[in-house]
């Protein structure tokens, strides 16, 4: 699977349209892929979404005036950047990106400065990176070694080291505050599902599966992990989720930000641990109508929109601070307060970032969804899991 079919594939999975197993491959065996079926028509009322569901004039919708200083850090080139991750100083940046090759390599850069440093290389693919705690190390996914897993390397490119070896896919790294364990999910293909796990680096051997979930954020505090998670099982509307951390228990799995109308996606932590930001994705129905021989039809085309958005972390102040004409992704905070994402355009997809205002304090109606549960079990994994 080429780097764009698996990108794409991604953002299929988020919204919840296909499975990725069967829709991303190639028909290497004679399948036909399944039907991606569109969502429903966008409300012809209003753009404005509701996060609680209720009457708009009594509660706080998305607005796309809660952000300023809108900042452009990586150059449009015959490729992509995309999966921004800034290091614990504020000063550096690293992201993925095509522009020198089809496939994805690693590049870090400073915050302000224009050159660029690549630090993986081959004809593979690298993606979603994230610094360690000390700015020393750096996690990704990568397919390698042949399937998609979990590394480690250092900030300057050195001692690649694999942490994963599962034959499902396995993405998303995130860092424990301590930076002793990593949190992932992999895309169980047997059972279509996503899970979330954490390995413990000291003990590569040891990983436990804490539950069902995608893109997972370690909160800067240790004791909570961010997750998306769908509304209703096999529901293209995923919403944010939190676990508590406590040792070796996980429980509580709180929903926190939630829309009817759109899929809420990877959640990433601002550096207190109070707020939350996440990508919202909807895909709209468009009629062209085109004259035929026997009169004129209509003709719909699927297209996928997507801005980023921020909740308090106890669910309070669900607010938009983008809104482009294109698709955004990969939130990401700095400790400055700003948040770094990719915007993908039909010219070119780059690095951005903004600086959010204070979000509105409300108290709309409860929608959490609390629920016990005992401690995840401890599983030793091999290679031919």
């Amino acid at each position: 699977m080429t780097l764009p079919e698996f990108r794409k594939c991604l953002i299929l999975i988020t919204i919840g349209l296909v499975v990725c197993e069967t829709a991303c491959t190639e028909t290497k065996q004679g399948r036909t892929p399944p039907e991606i079926r569109p969502a429903p028509p966008e409300p012809e009322a209003s753009r404005n979404l509701n996060p609680f569901d209720q009457d708009s004039s009594q509660y706080t919708t998305f607005e796309g005036k809660a952000a300023t200083d809108l900042r452009q850090h990586t150059t449009p080139s015959e490729g992509s950047d995309f999966d921004p991750d800034i290091d614990p100083s504020g000063k550096k940046l690293v992201y993925a990106s095509t522009r020198h090759s089809p496939n994805s390599h690693l590049y870090i850069k400073s915050i302000t400065g224009a050159t660029i440093t690549q630090i993986t290389d081959g004809p593979v693919n690298d993606t979603q990176p994230e610094f360690g705690p000390d700015g020393k190390r750096i996690a990704f996914a990568s397919d390698r070694a042949g399937n998609w897993d979990i590394w480690l390397v250092d900030a300057n490119g050195r001692n690649p080291t694999q942490i994963t070896y599962s034959p499902m896919p396995e993405l998303h790294p995130s860092w424990s505050p301590d930076g002793k364990r990593l949190t992932y999910c992999r895309i169980n293909t047997r059972e279509d599902r996503g899970e979330l796990w954490i390995a413990e680096l000291e003990k590569p051997g040891l990983k436990r599966l804490i539950g069902e979930g995608l893109f997972p954020a370690w909160s800067p505090s240790g004791d909570k992990i961010a997750y998306q998670r769908a509304r209703i099982w096999s529901s293209r509307w995923f919403s944010i989720w939190t676990l508590d951390i406590k040792g070796d228990e996980v429980l509580f799995p709180t929903e926190v930000a939630s829309s009817p109308n759109t899929a809420l996606i990877s959640p990433a932590w601002s550096h207190d641990g109070t707020q939350l930001a996440f990508s919202f994705v909807e895909s709209r129905e468009r009629n062209n109508a085109g004259p035929t021989t026997e009169g004129t039809v209509a003709a719909t085309q699927t297209t996928v929109h997507s801005d980023i958005g921020i909740v308090e972390a106890d669910g309070h102040g669900l607010q938009r601070i983008t809104n482009h004409m294109g698709e955004s992704y990969a939130p990401v905070w700095s400790k400055d307060g700003r948040i770094y994402f990719s915007l993908r355009t039909t010219d070119s997809e780059t690095i951005w970032s903004t600086k959010p205002l204070q979000p509105i304090k409300i108290d709309p109606p409860s929608t959490k969804t609390t629920t016990n549960r005992r401690a995840a079990s401890v599983i030793e994994v091999s290679d031919e899991e």
